[in-house]
């Protein structure tokens, strides 16, 4: 796997968790919420963020809706698909097997 790909997979994949954690989300607020989760260590910046959430779209991973807020200004929320949770459940475990495995050559003898 390229190092683009590796990104880019770990974007998709931190994005597709957190819209199945916290439902439908615009776009500052997955960031928001990624930041949060991670103990303010990971930063998505919105010039990632949002060609990944179209990339996803187009794979129907993810459905787009623009609301009206009560504020009066619109924002296009995310929320996760039945293909999306599905791509979820394939990367999540080997997302998790390669963190254990990078954990195992750090960890000092």
């Amino acid at each position: 796997m390229g190092k683009t790909d590796g990104m880019q997979g770990s974007l998709d994949l931190l994005v597709l968790k957190t819209l199945r954690r916290e439902g439908r989300l615009h776009g500052y607020a997955i960031m928001s919420a990624i930041r949060e989760r991670s103990g303010d260590v990971l930063r998505v910046e919105e010039g990632s963020l949002y060609p990944a959430l179209h990339r996803m779209e187009e794979a129907s991973w993810v459905r787009a809706e623009w609301v009206t807020k009560d504020s009066g200004r619109r924002a296009r929320v995310y929320e996760l698909t039945a293909k999306g949770k599905k791509q979820l459940e394939t990367e999540e475990p080997k997302w998790q097997a390669v963190a254990k495995a990078v954990s195992r050559v750090l960890r000092e003898a």
